[in-house]
């Protein structure tokens, strides 16, 4: 199995035993966040801090006025970091060192532009904007995407192009203080992740925009007032459903081709996604064309249980041969993995050629023997 580890830029140049970490664990290549959205990243190998607060959304190369010069969606440029091109310069960095890096280029998930432009993001039935989630179905959206990934990897060798939140974002990807875990069932998180924006309306064939809003309250409103916080199944129409799905794949498509246009010819492509249609996130569900466009899909295995190993097996089923199966599992869940090594060997044997572990900066001392387990586990099997 290839191994690549995830790792932000400032793992990689802040910490100076990173890369003998890297040569030591013997992954096939570290994935650096040229893109990122929000976080507060622990830094348990930093003498200096205890973690690094990115205030918001960010490109981590240099954002250059003549690429972005009168776009209402642009990124950030990040005070948080030191360096003006930090991404670029981890790459750099690992290159040097004989690691081949990939580029970890994150989309649609951007709080701090969906706040200052809610007329860009996912609005569900109830005409809620999510600020977290830009919507593909937007041109202005998808214009951002586009740019954001080729100035991302301008100037790079880099081995891969990894995609992630390469469509849409919904109900539960995320907000500050999330209070919504264990609230909704699956069903109405689902219909609540639908984007009934002007935009994804007009995708809407043949239906009626303001009636379709009006049935997916309804049911929304009936599944929050059961008792059954485990239903996944909804009472929406077949047709219905149909049509506001085929929408969906439309803009996802579109978004992926706009990204995509922008990438080297012959660049290998790592896209983020789930095979559940409905899924959105930062893995989100997969169109019928989807695989065609990628060398390998990548699916969320983060920890054994909720169907994972499945998962990977209907993957290597539903998928054309000459696209990969990979597993993004976790080294750093508040749980850790009972037996990560045998998680991994079951994954590899269920179909899954490839192993994405998460994360090589946040896996302190105490979680690296989890990376070890799992690397050597991938080592062993084809």
């Amino acid at each position: 199995m290839k191994v690549t580890g995830y790792a932000y830029s400032w793992d990689v140049l802040d910490d100076p035993g990173f890369v003998e970490r890297a040569q030591d664990l013997e992954v096939d290549e570290v994935a650096v966040a040229l893109t990122y959205h929000s976080a507060r990243a622990a830094t348990p190998y930093s003498a200096e801090r205890t973690s690094v607060i990115a205030r918001t959304a960010a490109s981590y190369r240099p954002v250059r006025e003549e690429a972005w010069q009168g776009r209402e969606l642009r990124p950030s440029t990040p005070d948080w970091v030191t360096q003006p091109d930090s991404g670029g310069d981890a790459v750099r960095l690992l290159n040097a060192a004989g690691i081949p890096a990939a580029a970890w280029i994150v989309l649609t998930h951007n709080s701090q532009l969906g706040t200052a432009f809610p007329q860009h993001t996912v609005q569900n039935c109830f005409g809620e904007s999510y600020p977290w989630a830009l919507c593909p179905a937007r041109p202005a959206v998808r214009e951002y995407a586009a740019t954001l990934a080729a100035e991302a990897v301008a100037g790079l060798e880099l081995s891969s192009v990894i995609l992630e939140a390469c469509g849409p974002l919904g109900a539960v990807h995320q907000h500050q203080h999330e209070k919504t875990d264990g609230v909704w069932a699956p069903a109405t998180a689902r219909l609540l992740s639908i984007c009934c924006c002007e935009a994804c309306a007009e995708g809407w064939t043949g239906l009626d925009a303001a009636e379709v809003r009006r049935t997916l309250r309804t049911e929304v409103r009936r599944l929050l007032g059961a008792a059954d916080l485990t239903a996944t199944e909804d009472r929406l129409p077949a047709a219905l459903k149909d049509t506001v799905l085929a929408g969906r794949r439309r803009a996802t498509d579109a978004l992926r081709a706009a990204v995509l246009a922008e990438l080297a010819p012959g660049t290998r492509i790592v896209l983020h996604g789930a095979l559940d249609p409905w899924v959105t996130g930062a893995l989100p569900g997969l169109t019928p064309a989807a695989a065609g466009d990628a060398a390998v899909v990548v699916l969320q295995n983060w920890a054994p249980g909720q169907g994972s190993v499945d998962a990977v097996a209907a993957a290597r089923r539903a998928l054309p041969e000459d696209v990969a199966v990979g597993s993004y599992i976790t080294a750093v869940a508040a749980s850790p993995v009972p037996d990560i090594e045998a998680y991994v060997t079951e994954l590899g044997k269920a179909g899954a050629a490839e192993l994405h572990l998460y994360h090589l900066g946040l896996a302190g001392p105490g979680r690296w023997p989890d990376l070890h387990a799992a690397t050597a586990a991938a080592r062993s099997l084809p």
